[in-house]
This record gives C-alpha cells, structure tokens and sequence, in this order.
C-alpha cells in the first residue's frame, strides 16, 4: 500500500490474466502448508494479503469507472471481465482458507488478528464448490443487466427527459399537482420497463435457488445469509427484531404520518405522493452548490475532529468523491476502499435533497472506518455489513450541531425531519428483509404472486400508504422492483435497519453529550473488522438491535423528543 497521495484520475488499471492470479494465489497456499514456523506462516500471510488487495483494487477501478459511465465501452468491457473472472478465483480463495484453518499455526494467527477471519472462512468454504462457477456468473451478469436498465432510464417530465436520479427533487416538490404528476411520470417507466425487470429478478430466483440447492438446502435463505457472512445471528434473531418492529416502531411511525396528514392539511392514510411530502412549505432542502455541501463537510469534519478532519482533506485532496448526477451514471450512491492507495472512494448522484447531505455525512461515515482501519489485513479492514452501517448512519446523527452549514434557515425542519426519516425507514427496511424471505420461500411464485406479497406487507409494516392504483408502479404493489438491494444483494436490507438501531443510540448519547457520543462512536469504529457485530456493540458500551429492549428504549425516548420538538412557525 501506498501513502503517497494519488489522484483517482491517476490511479494505474490494468487488467489480470486469470492464470496468472490463480498461480499466484495456488503458490501462497502451498507456501502457506509448507512453513516452518508461525513467523514464516505470517509472513506468507502477508504476502498473500497484499496480492489479494492489488487484485481487490483493479477490479474496484474497473466498477468504479463503469459505475461513472456506463457507456464507457473500456470499463463495460473490464467490468464484464471481472464479473466473468472472480466467480473462477473462489476455489482457490477457499484453498487458502482451508490451509489457514488447517494450519499448526492456527492458534498463533488467533492470538495476533483474532478468530474473525477464522469463523469467516468457515462460512465461505462451506457456501462454495466449483460447480457454482457458471450460475455465479449469470447472476453477475442478470445484476449489471439490472443496473444498466435503470442507469438508462430516460424519464419524460415537463418536456425535458431525466433519469431516475435527477427525478427525485421532482418527487419532493412542494407543489402537490407535481410531485403527484412526478411519480406518475416515474412510475409509469417503470411499468413499461417491467417485462424485463421481471424476468430479470426471475431468473435470479431461480439461479440463485439453484446455487443453493447444489450445496444441499432446501431453498437460498441459507445460503444468503453465508454470502452475507453473518457470523454472530441466525434467521431467528432477525425475526425477532421484525417483531420487535412491528410491535414498538410501526406504531410509532404511524403516529409520524398521521402528524404529517395533519400538518398538510390532508386526509389519512395519505398517497405515496403526499407521504413524500413533510412540510406544506416544502422539505428541507440543502443550500448552495454541490461545492458549499462538500466546503460544508469540510468545515464540519475538521471540527467533530483531528482524525475526521485529516481524512476528508485527503478525500477532496485526492479527488475520491464523484457526486454529480448525469447520463449514464449509475443511480444510488455507495462507499468502497482502493487497497493499493490506501484510501476510500464516494460515489453519490446528487440531486438537490436533503439526500446531497447525508450522502457527505453517510457514506464519508463509511469511507472514515476505512481510513482508520486501512492498515489491518484485508479481512480485518470492513466488519459485516450490518456494523459497516453503524459508523455511516452514526456519522449522519454526529454531523447535527454543524447542519445549519448545510442546511441554513431549513436547518429546524432537517433536524426533525432526519430523525423522523430514521424511525419511519425501519419499518420500510424490515419489510424489504421479509419480502425476499418470502420470496426465496417460494421460489415457484409468479411475478404477480411477488407484487402481491409486497402489497400485502406494506398493509402490515407501512399502514400509512394509500393503496389505490392513482399512482403507476408504487401503488400497485410493486415498488420493490426499484430497490437496487433485492436485485444485487439479497438479504443486505435489514442490515441498514440494525445499524439504525445502533445509530439512534448514538443519537441519544449526543442529545445529553456530544463527547462523549463521539467517544463511543470511535471505541466502535476503530475496532474495524477484528469482532464480529455483536462484539463490536459491547465493547462500545451500546445495547444490541437484537435486545428488545434497545429498540423500546429507542422509540420512547424518540417519541419524546419528537412530542417536545417545537415546530412552531414551519408550516
């Protein structure tokens, strides 16, 4: 790894011969077998690591770039490539792991990094054989034809064509005749295009079904949450905290919407439309250019403190942000590491929203716990994907006493409008997790049969969305279609709603001491990867999602700041 300070433009790709990597990683593992000593396993470790990350990086260049343009035909080729290449790198992958886990040094390994890696590589050996490689790459292959879809997407709006990005401000507009004529417009791309999102999603059901039933289970669900690595909960666990959900959240959520009808003047259960409306004067929105939201998070980094400050100079410095919205950009936005360079990379589609903001406090939460993490071996850098949550939606409620740099005379309705958008999003998030349950249950369903159960859980987790077919796409049932997550990453979802949990913890802890909120904040992150979720909690002296308890605790002290919040003079 580098330290010198590379600009993205800058960063050398170049594509990897298969052969080449396979030989190289085979190599390792023998040399790995063969050791003498722990000083020499280690020092093979390293050595391995080090190659692993050069690869990691070329294939995170090759996304990046393709995610920036789509119609690039460098990248799409490289990406193609990759998506080709990494499902034939996964036998030899978990050859290594096996002689890690084999090892006479094994228990020397645990002593230096922990027995994280250890519980992982038992989870991904066991969720492969070769002869998942060919399904693995038509599922690569259905999720960039997925992505491509919607990075296409040229919506009609007002004699202009938008993609899907640039439409959201449209969809907040406080004019109700066109937000409403907003979502129809989006809506309705997705109805013509829903043929295809169909048999896209079909085929990954059954391929992913597939993969799962050449490993022995009866349906993907397992199978999912070992490509999730989850290594410290089961299918129990998560049940229990969708009941938890359903008994302290949704109520509360459903008191939000009934506030928010209220305020507007209109009548409840409210459209999909109006729902996405909170003030009759408009929602938060943002002040200034995309370049006062980044000299914004600049000013407020260098003040929560030394590390923050030091980190997001260098982000801006070495230009690892790409946060415009344009044609043939990919949507969404996501956080990852560059291995080689030492450092994290944005990607973000701003579109004028409060969303701008929380994009620079989000996903930056999440480029910070790489940077301070940046030097451990590579299955030490991330933890889970639940606790990679905690530290970006933390970040977002740590940025507070800073937001009137964002958000200037809009900073009141932020505020409320944040922490109302953190506890209504659980429900939604925890719905999307029991959709795919469903979904992998039944494999067999038609796409109608899918639509239908989406509708019939949004009835259970989102009582607030008027179900009356006014609205194409959304209020038929078959808004999941536009979660990028249920393609891509199954089961990822309920991640976000976990780390929610934890974060509104933090939250709290800020509301009565920003230090000391801060403080646990950081006994948490600079753990990286080295404890699996749970562990990571507890050492930060935070409750677990799974407690009961944390998200009752959550939703009463939640709902007595929202009843005591003044509102008075926003209408």
């Amino acid at each position: 790894m580098t330290e010198e300070r590379v600009k993205f433009s800058d960063m050398e790709y170049q594509r990897l011969g298969v052969d080449e990597m396979q030989a190289k990683f085979a190599e390792d593992v023998e040399k790995l077998k063969a050791a003498k000593s722990f000083e020499e396993a280690d020092a093979i470790f390293q050595e391995d690591n080090a190659y692993s990350n050069h690869v990691e990086t070329m294939v995170t260049l090759a996304s990046v770039r393709h995610s920036i343009d789509t119609k690039d035909e460098f990248y799409d080729a490289e990406k193609e490539y990759w998506d080709e290449t990494m499902p034939l790198l996964r036998e030899v992958s978990n050859r290594w792991k096996d002689a890690l886990l084999a090892s006479p040094y094994a228990d020397a390994f645990k002593a230096k990094y922990g027995d994280v890696m250890f519980r992982n590589a038992e989870i991904e050996i066991r969720s492969f054989r070769p002869e998942l490689v060919p399904m693995m790459q038509e599922e690569n292959k259905l999720v960039t034809a997925y992505e491509k879809l919607l990075a296409s997407a040229q919506i009609p709006f007002e004699g202009k064509m938008y993609t899907i990005s640039q439409m959201t401000p449209f969809k907040t507009d406080a004019d109700d005749a066109r937000r409403e004529a907003a979502w129809k417009a989006e809506g309705q791309w997705y109805k013509d295009n829903q043929e295809e999102l169909d048999r896209l999603y079909d085929q990954l059901v059954q391929v992913r079904t597939k993969e799962a039933k050449a490993l022995g289970h009866e349906n993907y669900i397992a199978l999912g949450y070992d490509r999730m690595t989850r290594n410290c909960y089961d299918k129990n666990d998560v049940e229990k905290f969708r009941a938890a959900v359903v008994k302290y959240l949704v109520p509360l959520a459903d008191s939000i919407y009934k506030e928010q009808a209220k305020r507007l003047g209109n009548e409840y259960p409210m459209s999909f439309a109006d729902n996405a409306l909170e003030f009759r004067s408009g929602n938060p929105r943002p002040q200034g250019t995309p370049e006062d939201i980044l000299a914004a998070a600049k000013k407020f980094y260098r003040a929560l403190s030394t590390e923050t400050g030091d980190f997001f100079d260098r982000m801006l410095e070495q230009d690892l942000l790409d946060v415009l919205s344009k044609e043939g950009k990919e949507g969404g936005g996501y956080c990852t590491g560059i291995p080689d360079y030492g450092v994290p990379f944005i990607f973000a589609n701003f579109n004028g929203t409060q969303g701008d903001v929380e994009v620079v406090t989000h996903e930056a939460g999440h480029a910070f716990a790489y940077y301070m993490n940046r030097t451990r071996p590579a299955d030490l850098v991330w933890p889970g994907m639940e606790a990679c949550e905690v530290h970006s939606m933390s970040m977002e409620f740590l940025a507070w006493p800073w937001e009137e740099g964002f958000f200037g005379a809009d900073t009141r309705k932020f505020l409320y409008s944040h922490l109302t958008g953190a506890l209504t999003f659980i429900p939604y998030g925890t719905m999307v997790d029991h959709f795919q349950h469903s979904v992998y249950e039944h494999p067999q369903w038609s796409p109608r049969e899918r639509h239908d159960e989406w509708k019939r859980l949004l009835g259970i987790y989102m009582p607030w969305q008027k179900l009356d077919g006014a609205i194409p796409f959304y209020s038929e049932g078959e808004g999941w279609q536009r979660q990028h997550h249920i393609y891509s990453m199954p089961f990822y979802y309920i991640d976000y709603c976990l780390a929610q949990t934890v974060a509104l913890e933090i939250w709290e802890l800020q509301q009565a001491d920003r230090k000391d909120a801060f403080r646990h904040y950081m006994d948490y992150t600079l753990q990286g990867g080295s404890r699996v979720f749970t562990e990571l909690i507890a050492n930060a002296d935070l409750l677990s999602p799974f407690d009961e308890t944390c998200l009752r605790g959550v939703c009463e002290r939640a709902k007595a700041w929202l009843d005591a919040y003044d509102l008075e003079g926003i209408a």
